[in-house]
């Protein structure tokens, strides 16, 4: 039930992430209107999913569970029956909502009837390979749909698959909590966190669309320092604080989450600039553009599962920072990718991301978790997928804001090189300004190939810069990894261990960077 909640929880990633393009055409939607259909989907998700954890560890994790695939199957519906791009961020808000229930309640799960953490890796591994899985067949799913029926139905599969959930969790789980020793809700922190994490990525998407000295994003970037601010001294001082900050002097927890963030940052904003490259710039559909993506996502669904079973016997330190530079090196051997490089010579490249990828994920979970004392595992497990979430919505709002401003920048060139009259040069410009890229290439005659390549190369100049930054965020993380995972666990966070279900927890130190 672990495996399929996650399973739901992610499967509109990329699902709707590949249907962009189509989004984008049949509702004249911008770029920055396409960062928010991702980001409404990953803020709530950021911003809910350590209240979640809590919630369920004091009041009941089944309960939190089928509340989840409730708010996913809603969302879904939500966009299904969507005529505008608003109506689609509503129902992505909701899906967010029950992913963020799911995220740390499938982990709740799992390490309660798997107390001991050398187990568990094996079974936060097939929790890995659940959540990969979804981002395998999301963009397969999308490319059926869209060539027989029509874009909205991308959201179909998720509500019968949240049903079904839903019916046999109902029937078949067992309720678990958490020792509550006085916890609560702590709404200070949580809406704290929630005004910081949304001030922050409004501020970037809405800066990256027009200016950063524009007073809404001056004003949401302060209310987001402000906030955040905020949320520390709040949790410094809470009884029963949403986020511990002592986890922080854990290396280990230190460590994944600063990669989770970053990576994913990184991670998640090349998907979104990939999917417009390869349905504006090589002109495919999205089936075959899943089929590209499948390239990624399969070879790190294959892994998952063995690196689970290293994880006692590897060092995660190892696993890691081998993962993260085998990415960077896929990122950065794609910036010689231009409008007709052809699949074969992207398809190995992305492979080698995949399999990076794959390496990363189940060790990076694991080692949250098992680097704190088992009390606070769920909270680590939570604040880990957070600070994922966090990068991840600040991935296309970061990467398709430089996108953009790179490729505006870099349009008048490319048009004057192409031999446009000066008048045809300025339309274009202040279409692209106006509307974006697309914008352009919507409103040019049938025979303006000229200036479709103008646009093609403008992208391309946006998208070889999304990829620098991409592989020197991975890079960095994978020095984070090399750095922090390599440092003794304090004794006062040593982790600790249950010989059973319901059995009292055994103290037990675990170097951080091995599980």
């Amino acid at each position: 039930m672990a495996c399929l909640g996650v399973f739901v929880a992610y499967l509109p990633v990329t699902t709707v992430s590949v249907s962009l393009p189509a989004i984008q055409q049949a509702l004249g939607a911008s770029t920055a209107q396409l960062s928010w259909i991702s980001d409404a989907f990953v803020l709530p998700m950021a911003a809910l999913i350590l209240s979640t954890g809590v919630f369920g560890d004091v009041h009941g994790r089944k309960k939190v569970y089928l509340a989840g695939l409730a708010c996913c199957a809603a969302g879904a519906a939500i966009a299904l029956s969507a005529t505008s791009v608003q109506v689609i961020w509503v129902g992505q808000a909701f899906s967010g909502v029950g992913a963020a229930a799911l995220l740390p309640t499938t982990l709740a799960l799992i390490s309660d009837v798997v107390p001991d953490f050398r187990e568990r890796g094996r079974f936060i591994g097939m929790w890995a390979m659940s959540l990969m899985g979804a981002l395998a067949v999301g963009p397969l799913i999308a490319g059926v749909l869209l060539d027989h029926v029509g874009w909205r139905w991308i959201y179909l599969p998720s509500i019968p698959v949240a049903l079904l959930a839903l019916v046999v969790g109902a029937t078949t789980l067992a309720d678990s909590r958490a020792a509550a020793h006085g916890r609560h809700l702590d709404w200070p922190g949580q809406i704290t966190a929630a005004v910081a994490i949304i001030g922050l990525v409004y501020g970037v998407i809405e800066g990256g669309a027009g200016s950063f000295t524009e007073a809404r994003v001056v004003v949401a970037l302060a209310v987001a320092v402000v906030a955040g601010a905020a949320f520390v001294m709040v949790e410094r001082r809470s009884t029963s604080p949403m986020l511990d900050l002592r986890l922080f002097r854990s290396p280990g927890f230190t460590a994944t989450t600063l990669v989770a963030m970053i990576s994913f940052l990184g991670l998640i904003g090349f998907f979104f600039v990939l999917s417009l490259y390869f349905g504006m710039v090589q002109q495919l559909d999205t089936l075959q553009a899943g089929w590209r993506l499948l390239m990624v996502t399969l070879p790190a669904l294959l892994v998952g599962g063995p690196v689970g079973h290293l994880l006692h016997r590897t060092s995660a330190r190892i696993l890691i920072t081998g993962g993260l530079l085998v990415v960077t090196g896929s990122l950065a051997s794609l910036l010689t990718v231009d409008a007709d490089t052809s699949f074969v010579s992207i398809a190995w490249r992305l492979v080698l991301m995949g399999l990076g990828m794959g390496t990363v994920i189940t060790p990076m979970t694991a080692t949250a978790v098992a680097s704190v004392p088992y009390p606070l595992a769920g909270m680590a497990a939570a604040g880990n997928n957070a600070f994922r979430q966090v990068g991840g919505a600040l991935g296309p709002a970061v990467l398709g804001t430089l996108l953009t401003t790179r490729a505006l920048d870099t349009l008048p060139g490319h048009l004057a090189d192409a031999g446009l009259p000066a008048a045809d040069q300025q339309r274009a410009v202040a279409l692209a300004e106006a509307g974006g890229l697309n914008a352009v290439a919507a409103n040019v005659d049938a025979g303006s190939a000229r200036v479709l390549t103008a646009l093609g190369d403008s992208f391309l100049d946006g998208l070889h810069l999304c990829l620098l930054v991409a592989a020197v965020l991975t890079l960095i993380a994978a020095v984070v990894a090399l750095v922090l995972l390599g440092r003794p666990v304090p004794a006062s966070l040593g982790t600790s261990r249950r010989t059973g279900p319901g059995s009292e927890p055994v103290r037990e130190t675990v170097p951080s960077g091995r599980l």
